[in-house]
């Protein structure tokens, strides 16, 4: 029998993110996810190149 695989959301991922980026700048987690999506935000309009 097989297990349900969980699906990975973008909320999940940035929390992974910022957790490891806490913990290699010693920085809590929140000020890392705050950062995160100040700049999704900012370059939001931005798309990469071809």
């Amino acid at each position: 029998m097989q297990k349900k695989a969980k699906q990975v959301t973008q909320k999940m991922i940035d929390r992974a993110v910022a957790s490891s980026t806490a913990i290699e700048t010693q920085a809590t987690t929140e000020e890392v996810e705050a950062k995160l999506k100040e700049n999704r935000q900012k370059y939001q309009a931005l798309a990469l190149a071809d």
